[in-house]
């Protein structure tokens, strides 16, 4: 006589093939779309960390530009004009926003602010060294040679800062007026208040088209970059 499997046997057998999970080609495809379910969703949730983490970071610059120190003195009169720089043209020329810099350092000159105009900036985007076209540009409005100094050497703002700041230090002058547009200035304050010198912005008009929209949008991004990093791998003390 043939020999019954016991009934709890029977129950364990199907149990082991229930955890080993559904056999056949229908069953290894429900397998592998609950894969890629799983897939999408993880990938869904990574962007959406990632989206939520460059937002926070976004509001973080928006908030620093929008308290970002824009003088630590009173002064009024000062050791120096630092003109920051933008990159000229590429036959050489002043650009619409560098010439709008320099005119206004030229008028602040003008109105006695201080006795001398730092231009700063170096061959960035093209062959042409910011400082000489801005240096240039000054003369050619009236400044005489012995009330320019250049700063050939730098590549960006922090540099900007870092290497005017250390130009004055070696003529032992302490005060500088900061002139630059006024989507850039936000960003310069927040490295300018960490050098040993006494400083205040001073925005200058745009000329002609005003590219203000996108010039704050990247501005903000750049600012981003500088609290994230740069201010760390680029330090400066002056």
């Amino acid at each position: 006589m043939a020999s019954r499997t016991p009934q709890p046997a029977r129950r364990q057998t199907a149990g082991r093939r229930a955890a080993r999970g559904p056999r056949g080609p229908h069953g290894r495809a429900a397998l592998a779309s609950r894969e890629r379910r799983r897939s999408r969703i993880l990938k869904i949730r990574l962007v959406l960390c990632a989206a939520g983490l460059v937002l926070a970071l976004v509001a973080w610059a928006a908030m620093a530009r929008t308290f970002a120190p824009k003088s630590n003195t009173k002064l009024t009169r000062f050791d120096a004009i630092i003109v920051l720089g933008t990159q000229a043209d590429s036959d050489g020329n002043p650009t619409p926003l560098q010439l709008a810099r320099v005119t206004e350092g030229v008028h602040e000159y003008e109105r006695g602010v201080a006795p001398r105009l730092i231009f700063t900036g170096g061959a960035v985007g093209n062959k042409f060294v910011e400082a000489q076209v801005m240096a240039r540009t000054a003369h050619a409005e009236g400044i005489p040679d012995s009330a320019i100094l250049m700063e050939p050497e730098a590549r960006d703002t922090i540099e900007n800062a870092c290497y005017s700041v250390r130009m004055m230090k070696e003529h032992g002058w302490r005060s500088a007026e900061v002139v630059s547009s006024a989507s850039h200035l936000p960003r310069a304050g927040l490295i300018f208040s960490r050098l040993p010198v006494e400083w205040r912005a001073h925005a200058a008009p745009m000329l002609g088209v005003d590219s203000g929209g996108a010039a704050a949008i990247l501005e903000v991004l750049k600012t981003m970059r500088y609290l994230v990093w740069a201010r760390w791998a680029e330090r400066c003390e002056g």
